[in-house]
């Protein structure tokens, strides 16, 4: 089973959803830098579940535990393991679908590739894991913030069902917690808690996108044929439970458009806006250009649902699955969070790379 991601700053997840705890242990991290606990776990608080009415009410304090890797709240070069505890697990309420192969999810796959799966929550399998995720997430954006103050990565929710943001997304970052969906458009953000709610009450889910502006990147991140930025950013992404596409920059409009409206016209001694228009998302030829990164997140609906569905038993007998338990109406509000600290994984693994660039 593969759980690592990354190639200088590594990490590799471990736990399941309803075992003692999950983590995260952290490679490559230099030493000397200022490990801010405050700071992950008020990262971890934007994940975790139980916050609004929008989302699972399955309640986690989700602070983190390091053992290892800091000394006196600063690193040591060693590997960083960060114990997150499951303290509000309700395994009796996976105990009906010990035998039940649940629709859109990992179930059959598990039991295809393994022929053992954790029906109790998913186990690897759950979006509990991710809460690892963001607390190397936080570390990875300390790191960047000590090498480029300027950077920011600001992810927010741009879609939910058929209600979007109208492109392009014009906002002020600290419109995207103003509210619990994290839509920094005010008056869309109300329609789409709404929704949610509706959508809960009706024993639904609904799907989403999740829109990503990394702003003050510098130029040269990213390895240029088989580790290009964006395929790094987009392995990232896919591996964020419920993700189910990633595009860059005009991304599928590029399709329907002509060379000459799609390359951005470089500005003659600019430092700042390097380019006119930003269609490639700030990456040329797989490396980051010094333009804002942006990049979109297609979210599916969530699988677990209260409506009834047709599906079968490990033996393949017919059966009406109605699911028990929490669950989350829609994972997109919560998956900002993920999204921003796989984001800062990748660039903190890309800069660390980028050392033996040249002399």
């Amino acid at each position: 089973m593969s759980n690592s991601l990354g190639t200088i700053f590594k990490i590799t997840s471990f736990g399941e959803s309803h075992g003692p705890s999950v983590g995260i242990v952290i490679d490559g991290c230099p030493a000397g830098l200022y490990i801010d606990e405050d700071y992950i776990n008020s990262r971890l608080a934007k994940r975790r579940p139980g916050q609004s009415a929008i989302t699972t009410q399955r309640k986690e304090s989700d602070n983190c535990n390091i053992i290892s890797g800091v000394f006196e709240n600063t690193s040591t070069g060693a590997p960083i393991c960060i114990l997150i505890e499951n303290n509000d697990q309700r395994s009796v309420d996976y105990d009906e679908l010990k035998n039940i192969i649940r629709p859109g999810h990992a179930d059959y796959t598990y039991n295809q590739k393994y022929g053992i799966r954790d029906y109790k929550g998913g186990g690897r399998s759950s979006a509990r894991i991710t809460a690892g995720w963001v607390a190397a997430g936080a570390i990875a954006e300390l790191l960047l913030k000590h090498k480029f103050p300027e950077l920011s990565i600001n992810a927010y929710v741009s879609q939910v069902y058929n209600l979007a943001m109208t492109k392009p997304h014009i906002f002020k970052p600290e419109d995207i917690d103003s509210n619990i969906v994290r839509c920094p458009d005010k008056e869309l953000a109300k329609k789409i808690e709404a929704l949610i709610l509706k959508t809960k009450e009706e024993g639904d889910s609904v799907g989403g996108i999740i829109s990503c502006n990394v702003e003050g990147c510098p130029a040269g991140l990213g390895e240029p044929v088989f580790n290009k930025l964006q395929s790094a950013l987009g392995k990232a992404m896919l591996s964020i439970n419920a993700v189910k596409g990633v595009q860059f920059g005009d991304g599928f409009d590029s399709a329907s458009k002509k060379g000459s409206e799609s390359n951005d016209s470089f500005l003659a001694g600019s430092l700042k806006n390097i380019t006119e228009t930003n269609s490639s998302g700030g990456m040329l030829g797989g490396i980051s250009n010094g333009m804002p990164l942006f990049f979109e997140v297609a979210f599916k609906p969530a699988s677990t649902i209260a409506l009834p569905q047709n599906t079968v038993d490990s033996s393949g007998n017919p059966v009406i699955l109605k699911s028990q338990g929490r669950h989350d109406p829609c994972v997109v509000p919560r998956a900002v969070p993920i999204v921003e600290a796989m984001t800062a994984i990748v660039l903190a693994d890309m800069h660390l790379m980028s050392y033996s660039n040249h002399i």
